[in-house]
């Protein structure tokens, strides 16, 4: 988990930055299919769909999941390993995320089709089926991983300045 908001950004801009560009991949494949501009249009909606999932993680989303789970689901079972915190508080982001990001992607490409409330169902159950497991197989873990890699190299240099201040005096 990160642990300043320095680790929160670097973990969100990689956890951001893949599930954008994997969903949006999705989202054009099923609406369009795979045609001869799909790459084309997955990397011009990319910057804008970044944006605002950046702004609903780190805005919205983000402090309300943590919110509620830190005053209201947490329990003495979760807390005996980190790994069920990090995978609850995934679970509901991805819940939230899809809930905004399936609203984002209808009103961007104008996709209401006849009823809105039928289309935007059916868009968001389809992201959920997607976003799910990509969040906890492999964007979960990738992030993890890489800010994980980050505070040890931080932990390492705090330690090394430690020894040498300690050494000087």
């Amino acid at each position: 988990m990160p642990k300043n908001f320095k680790e929160e950004l670097l973990f969100t801009a990689v956890m951001a930055g893949l599930m954008v560009l994997v969903m949006a991949g999705y989202n054009i494949a099923l609406t369009d299919g795979f045609t001869a501009h799909y790459l084309r249009e997955v990397l011009v909606g990319y910057p804008l769909a970044l944006l605002v999932a950046a702004i609903c993680d780190l805005g919205i989303i983000g402090p309300g999941v943590k919110y509620l789970f830190f005053h209201f689901i947490i329990n003495d079972y979760m807390k005996q390993k980190q790994i069920r915190i990090a995978l609850t508080i995934s679970c509901l982001m991805v819940a939230g995320m899809v809930t905004l990001m399936s609203l984002f992607g209808m009103v961007v490409t104008q996709n209401f089709g006849a009823n809105p409330v039928l289309t935007y169902l059916h868009t968001w159950i389809f992201n959920l089926f997607m976003a799910l497991p990509l969040q906890l197989l492999i964007v979960g873990p990738i992030a993890r991983a890489i800010l994980g890699a980050v505070q040890r190299r931080s932990a390492a240099k705090t330690a090394a300045k430690a020894v040498t201040k300690t050494l000087e005096d």
